[in-house]
């Protein structure tokens, strides 16, 4: 039977599950409104490492534990890892995940790396490819702005359009075993190029992005809005959450009352000087494991559209004078009783 719905949407006729998740995020996440909810806060935020990146990848390196712990299982027991990060050649990942001897699929969907991860776990679980994977990815403030920006001695100031990439990193491992949090449905986003070059305004890059995901997802699975208990985007902070919501009307869709985004949960931006909130792959990730999970665990919530943003640039592409084109991938998420 077809699990094909829609244009690019699938509707899972036995929905996988959620088994278990992991946090871990360094000292400014930690300080911040979700602070007590994470699994882990490191008030190193080189977690003991000589460099930001060999930090990174203990980053992932811990959430994979915790995730595998929290769920009972051993690194034997997951059939497959479906991982990234934003560091060229997803070597956060390389690094963070190689000794766990766990099959790896490497992914890159920039900061919507956690949709495009748990999508395609969730996919070879519900096709029977696998009963038990994982899905992770991290990022981290020093070896982004490292990476896409300037150098932290540098000391440059941010616009207000700039989001703080988050230090964090989020695992979660899906499998068929019965939990209270299902997978239902996942729709998978196509590349938007509004012809943005602002690399300190990625709100405005990644929001026609979510834009045309969420407008899709409603087309093919015939919603609406208030079919929703939220509408969590991934990282377009406070300026991208205005234009998504701006693009949407346009379209004829109001999800005002219903929507957040997490890069505006982690923070405090006015006591943190986040500017436009937070960002990066670990942002969606961490804050969808520590704040919407257990919300979703307990029923409080009970349908759930996550849809992690991303924005495909590279220091190549930037300085060659290309855009900065976006995608967002969409993953339902329902409580079971």
């Amino acid at each position: 039977m077809s699990q094909m719905i829609g244009k690019q949407s699938i509707s899972f006729t036995e929905p996988p599950y959620i088994l278990a998740s992991g946090s871990v995020v360094g000292k400014k996440e930690g300080e911040g409104p979700l602070g007590k909810c994470f699994d882990m806060v490191c008030d190193d935020d080189k977690f003991g490492s000589e460099s930001w990146e060999d930090a990174e990848s203990t980053l992932q390196k811990e959430a994979v534990a915790l995730a595998m712990g929290k769920a009972g299982l051993k690194q034997e027991e997951i059939r497959y890892i479906f991982a990234g990060d934003l560091l060229g050649q997803t070597i956060a990942t390389s690094f963070g995940i190689m000794n766990y001897k766990i099959p790896l699929f490497g992914v890159y969907g920039a900061c919507s790396t956690a949709g495009e991860s748990i999508s395609l776990a969730a996919m070879s679980v519900a096709g029977g490819f696998a009963d038990t994977v994982m899905a992770v990815t991290s990022s981290h403030f020093a070896s982004a702005e490292k990476q896409f920006r300037f150098p932290l001695e540098y000391g440059n100031q941010r616009p207000a359009s700039a989001t703080w990439t988050v230090t964090g990193s989020g695992a979660f491992v899906i499998g068929t075993k019965k939990t209270h949090t299902k997978i239902t449905g996942i729709t998978t986003g196509k590349i938007v190029d509004y012809g943005i070059r602002d690399s300190m305004n990625m709100g405005a890059a990644m929001a026609p992005a979510a834009c045309d995901l969420i407008a899709a997802h409603f087309e093919d699975f015939q919603t609406k809005p208030k079919d929703y208990d939220k509408i969590v985007t991934g990282d377009l902070g406070y300026v991208g959450k205005k234009i998504l919501l701006d693009l949407l009307k346009e379209k004829g869709f109001d999800i005002s009352e219903m929507h957040t985004d997490c890069g505006i949960e982690i923070f405090d931006k006015d006591s943190q000087g986040t500017d436009s909130g937070g960002s990066g792959c670990g942002c969606s990730a961490v804050t969808l494991s520590a704040h919407f999970l257990p919300h979703i665990e307990k029923g409080v919530l009970k349908r759930v559209l996550f849809v992690p943003t991303g924005a495909l640039l590279s220091t190549v592409s930037f300085n060659e004078g290309q855009n900065v084109p976006g995608i967002a991938h969409g993953v339902v998420i329902e409580y079971e009783e």
